[in-house]
């Protein structure tokens, strides 16, 4: 019997998988997370900008939100593990280099000053192919129920990263 860590609980490694005969969650390697300040839910909303600055948006928060900001120091080679998340991700390099995955094998490439925004539905990995440090500042949406920010997933059987 082979024991793999747990989900990420708020930033926290918490749990164990027992796992024998099924897909193993794929864990990240040469990272460092904070948490930056608690993660803060806010009742139901609407916001509906228009025009104003030549852009439209709108979120209706029906059952309101929670917000989570973490930094995220992935080293040389680092990587994030496979996962995704229970909501949207907005995700800015702040320093260095990072490729993100998705789960075909897509990659896409950010450097400092760069954002990406993962919609957090499908199994997908960031890792710094580069020979620096690469940080990231990144902002969970979640439901006000969420008590995770990544959920682990197994490696996708077409991609070998």
């Amino acid at each position: 019997m082979s024991y793999r860590t747990g989900r990420i609980l708020m930033g926290t490694v918490v749990g164990v998988f027992v796992c024998s005969a099924i897909a193993w969650a794929t864990l990240g390697s040469g990272t460092t997370s904070t948490l930056v300040g608690p993660p803060t839910t806010y009742e139901a909303f609407k916001v509906k900008r228009d025009a104003a600055y030549g852009w439209n948006l709108k979120i209706d928060a029906k059952d309101g939100l929670k917000v989570a900001t973490q930094t995220i120091t992935f080293q040389p080679g680092g990587q994030s593990g496979w996962h995704s998340h229970p909501g949207p991700v907005f995700i800015s390099v702040k320093e260095g280099t990072m490729t993100f995955y998705d789960e075909n094998c897509n990659a896409t490439v950010r450097m400092a000053g760069e954002g990406f925004l993962d919609v957090g539905d499908d199994a997908h990995l960031a890792r710094n192919e580069s020979g620096a440090p690469a940080t990231n500042v990144v902002t969970y949406l979640l439901p006000p129920s969420a008590t995770v920010l990544r959920i682990d997933a197994p490696q996708p059987v077409n991609c070998s990263y």
